[in-house]
């Protein structure tokens, strides 16, 4: 069977699966569409939970920009991963004790004001549109690929998948959808490696063919392969390449970290269990799903990497005759997404870190995880899979978001502060317009992307790090931290961040686009945009303890409340809303 048709049956099946499952699960009360009833159990959490952090970012970005920056990528994997385990231990925990919907509606309660409230929400939702422009980019790339349409026709489609099953289902349809996208997405990532590492070392195992010697009987490690052949094209060793200096990466690591740990749409998920013994029991199997795939990525990244170098340069300086290029080539040129430019006219293609002799002048991160399987001359019910995984993976984290921003407006923003008396079906009513609103507002920033976000979604980490997560952890873990104080905290964090990104919007790293050395001066420390939240962070937290000295601490029965969802007793089942 040609490779169009099984894209067609791999994409549209899971498709119809999705869409089965939110009608199956559709919500039909408000506790229902923003936290499932609370009746999700952990393992079947554990599993959406996977599915809604490996986003586009993950499955479909995280391997590429590793196949590229070598050493360099593993901040996203150690910053994700790292900011997982801060999320489960530090926060999950309380807030499900808590046991209120939303992230802004715990704020709102911690610190007894409406206006922590509206400004939590507005960094909420700054955030989750930054990181949903990635999660569009990552649906438009796959559907444009594999099922040979314009751009802008594939994010179409995608907008109306996530509105079907996002805006009938809520968080209960979501939920089960994420499980059913999590099982594709795991298999589409895996099932390539295995017979990529397979054929490169002779190891089924991906994570053990990283550091075994190559199946061509040379006795060479396939990482001191991959060193010699990126070094004789003149780019940095790949097991040694940092991103920036050793103070960014610091920084760019930790920003991830606690911006993970800040992402609401993650945290929404810990309101689905009905204790707060399953939300830590959840954090615990999501760690587990989540590992399938970060422990593979590593090893999905150098085997990519290798063959798309072993195929441009067959033998030392030795290059592909453009005319001769294979066919998985062409297909991606067509996407606009790979770009070949003949410079010095010998029907050669140079791909080499001389920038002036370079000819590849464009190749998109984001296509080496979906064009790997092509490259390495797998089955092509492999690529479709792969397809059906990428897509599954963007779907499963843009819904998510999507929740997280209708919620905040609909449940935070209009029930919570500006029409308190609104009923329950006209607030299920209007979560839902306002979630389709927002799909649109996505949908055009997916096609119309602006430049300082452009490509990446590790600025909403820093969005995040800088504003919600320090309320947070203030909020648990600090009893006399006012309203006032968490207010100016918060202004003051994401204000500096979005100065400093707009101020270097221009010269910021851009996966898959800029070059690392690109390195401006005037960086503050020599720390890049995209790692800023981390300072944004520690002004947040300075801010607002400065200011809760000049103002005074909370009252009393706030640091009460305080006291209650900090201490063990009674940690059973959590009260719903």
């Amino acid at each position: 069977m040609d490779l169009k048709t099984l894209t067609y049956i791999a994409v549209f099946g899971s498709f119809g699966v999705y869409f089965a499952i939110a009608w199956w699960a559709r919500a039909g009360t408000t506790s229902e569409f923003y936290a499932a009833g609370g009746g999700v159990g952990p393992l079947a959490n554990g599993m959406a939970i996977g599915a809604d952090w490996m986003s586009a970012a993950s499955f479909i970005s995280m391997a590429g920009l590793i196949a590229f920056l070598g050493y360099g990528g593993s901040v996203f994997l150690m910053g994700w991963t790292g900011g997982y385990v801060l999320l489960a231990m530090c926060l999950a925990p309380y807030l499900r004790k808590h046991g209120k919907f939303t992230v802004p509606e715990f704020i709102g309660d911690r610190y007894y004001s409406k206006a922590a409230r509206i400004v939590a929400v507005g960094c909420l939702i700054i955030a989750s549109l930054t990181y949903v422009i990635g999660q569009m980019k990552g649906v438009g790339v796959a559907f444009s690929r594999f099922l040979e349409v314009d751009y802008g026709l594939g994010l179409g489609i995608g907008m109306g998948v996530v509105w079907v099953y996002a805006v009938l289902g809520g968080m209960k349809g979501i939920t089960y959808t994420q499980i059913a996208q999590y099982v594709v997405l795991i298999f589409a990532y895996t099932v390539p490696a295995v017979f990529i590492s397979l054929h490169l070392t002779g190891n089924p195992i991906p994570q053990l063919g990283l550091g075994s010697t190559m199946a061509d009987g040379s006795g060479i490690y396939l990482l001191d392969k991959l060193d010699l052949v990126v070094t004789d094209l003149g780019f940095k060793e790949y097991t040694t390449d940092k991103l920036g200096s050793g103070i960014n990466m610091f920084a760019y690591t930790l920003s991830l970290m606690v911006g993970t740990a800040g992402l609401p749409h993650v945290i929404m998920r810990f309101f689905t269990v009905p204790s707060v013994k399953a939300a830590r029991a959840s954090a615990g199997y999501a760690l587990v799903f989540i590992a399938l795939l970060y422990t593979v990525a590593p090893a999905v990244g150098a085997m990519a990497r290798l063959n798309l170098m072993s195929t441009i340069e067959p033998s030392p300086g030795q290059y592909l005759v453009y005319e001769e290029r294979p066919q998985w080539f062409k297909d991606w040129e067509n996407t606009g997404l790979l770009k070949f430019e003949d410079k010095n006219g010998d029907g050669k293609i140079q791909y080499t870190a001389d920038k002036e002799k370079n000819e590849m002048v464009k190749i998109d991160r984001d296509i080496m995880v979906l064009a790997n399987p092509a490259i390495a001359n797998l089955p092509n019910w492999v690529i479709a899979l792969v397809a059906a995984g990428g897509l599954a993976a963007a779907l499963s984290t843009a819904a998510g978001l999507l929740l997280a921003i209708s919620s905040s407006i609909s449940h935070d923003l209009m029930k919570g502060v500006l029409t308190p008396n609104l009923s329950e079906k006209n607030e299920l009513l209007s979560s839902r317009i306002i979630m389709t609103i927002a799909i649109l507002v996505a949908g055009y920033l997916g096609l119309n992307p602006p430049g300082f976000a452009a490509g990446t979604v590790a600025l909403a980490f820093g969005l995040a790090a800088s504003s919600i997560f320090p309320a947070l952890m203030m909020g648990i873990f600090s009893k006399k931290i006012s309203g006032t104080a968490a207010v100016a905290g918060m202004c003051a964090g994401i204000g500096i961040t979005m100065l400093y990104v707009f101020q270097h919007k221009g010269i910021m790293f851009i996966p898959g686009t800029a070059f690392l050395g690109d390195m401006e001066p005037n960086w503050f420390l020599g720390i890049s945009p995209n790692a800023f939240g981390i300072v944004g962070a520690i002004i947040n937290f300075s801010v607002a303890f400065l200011v809760c000295k000049i103002t005074g601490p909370a009252p009393a029965e706030i640091q009460q409340l305080v006291e209650n969802f900090r201490t063990p007793k009674g940690a059973g089942a959590a009260h719903s809303h």
